[in-house]
């Protein structure tokens, strides 16, 4: 008897959003150049009289969008997630394996870019000050006061991200608790906030390459030659933390999955090609099965554990958006103590369920934003590095896709044995 296949665990039904991503990065170039060309003439004075306010103004856009529309992708992930638990052991299994891994991946992110950034630091002559106050770095008694508001509005009014993730998950989880009809109409609330914060987010997305151009020629002015310097220095820090978490997909289906590390990786190679030339996790679905299947996981495990994993497991998300905040409050200037990377880690974590499959750009913002505003880090470098995210985001996928499986297999040797039985019987 074949276990069904879970319906996807009722992601946000998004409408489809455009975003300009080679203009963005064209802007970013072309921002950085004539930024370059123009440094230490009396015309950048001018310029950057223009470009900071404008840079200044789509940031802006961005922010005001980042709190309610984490309130409905985390109420709905966290909807989805109690679902899927319910759906039987299996479903249990594979939850406890992906919710340790993903706390896991934040803690990684947390150790190691810092460690990182000591040994290879971000090259010097870099500025980013944008006239901002990042305002102060959260200590571990901050972190430990703020997990829960005293009053919710008023931290959402002062944009406390960590309190008030912590309540929308309080809340989501309430929700699983009432009667069929209030918790639907609860989840289409949530799910009708994050679609139409989407559709507003693409609005702002779509004046990027502007909004880039003014940021990156502002840096190219107050930093020169350094900024591209940083740029690449960035993507090969945070596409390394990637790295290790793909890594850590060979390691798990060697431990848990006993599947031989060279099949694991002769089976893992067609789905990783279509991850790097898809950049999407669903997109890869169909080549994951096919892995799956030369690793001779059962047809049944396979076909109701990767669905479940592609919907709600980033694997990458925690770890990778984490060594972004850390380069970002690096860029700005700032020394991030244990209570903010702490804080960061927490808000990683927990927003990793709320994460939806969406174009890279999109889902920088909707989920490194919170993270930086939890460990008190100002959003503007964002709005730089934001535009070169599509390098770094093949690793993302990559690791994903590679972690996908590897769950599987874990999962598969778990129930191996009664599956045997059964088919004998």
């Amino acid at each position: 008897m074949t276990t069904p296949s879970p319906a996807p665990a009722s992601p946000s039904r998004i409408p489809e959003i455009r975003v300009p991503g080679m203009l963005t990065l064209a802007g970013l170039v072309g921002g950085l150049l004539i930024g370059l060309a123009i440094a230490g003439r009396p015309a950048a004075d001018a310029a950057l009289a223009v470009a900071g306010p404008v840079g200044s103004l789509w940031l802006q856009g961005l922010q005001m969008t980042i709190l309610p529309l984490v309130a409905g992708l985390l109420f709905s992930g966290i909807v989805a997630t109690v679902a899927a638990a319910r759906a039987g052991a299996m479903a249990r299994r594979t939850l406890g394996i992906i919710v340790s891994f993903l706390a896991f991946s934040a803690i990684l992110g947390a150790v190691a870019m810092p460690l990182l950034l000591g040994f290879f630091p971000v090259p010097a002559g870099v500025s980013f000050v944008h006239g901002a106050d990042p305002g102060k770095v959260p200590g571990l008694a901050d972190f430990l006061s703020s997990l829960l508001p005293d009053n919710v509005i008023s931290a959402a009014a002062a944009s406390a991200m960590l309190p008030v993730i912590v309540f929308v998950a309080l809340f989501a989880l309430a929700s699983t608790k009432l009667a069929d009809e209030p918790r639907r109409m609860l989840a289409v609330l949530f799910e009708a906030l994050a679609g139409a914060m989407m559709v507003v987010i693409g609005w702002v997305l779509m004046l990027a390459p502007l909004g880039v151009f003014a940021l990156g020629l502002t840096l190219g002015v107050r930093s020169g030659g350094a900024a591209l310097g940083a740029l690449v220095h960035y993507i090969v820090l945070v596409t390394a933390v990637g790295t290790v978490v793909m890594i850590a997909g060979y390691v798990l289906a060697v431990t848990l999955g006993r599947k031989k590390l060279s099949t694991f990786a002769a089976a893992m190679l067609p789905a990783q090609v279509v991850a790097i030339s898809t950049q999407s996790s669903i997109a890869t679905l169909p080549a994951m099965l096919a892995s799956s299947r030369k690793l001779e996981v059962s047809p049944t495990t396979a076909e109701f554990v990767l669905p479940l994993a592609v919907t709600l497991f980033r694997a990458t998300g925690p770890a990778m958006n984490m060594a972004v905040a850390i380069y970002a409050a690096k860029l700005a200037g700032m020394e991030l103590t244990t209570g903010a990377l702490a804080a960061g880690a927490f808000v990683a974590f927990a927003t990793t369920f709320g994460a939806v499959s969406l174009p890279g750009t999109i889902s920088f913002v909707s989920s490194i934003g919170p993270i930086a505003a939890a460990m008190g880090v100002p959003l503007w470098p964002l709005g730089v590095l934001v535009a070169v995210e599509v390098l770094p985001d093949l690793m993302r996928t990559l690791g994903n896709v590679t972690m996908d499986v590897a769950v599987t297999s874990a999962v598969d040797a778990s129930v191996e044995e009664p599956q045997t039985v059964e088919t004998i019987h």
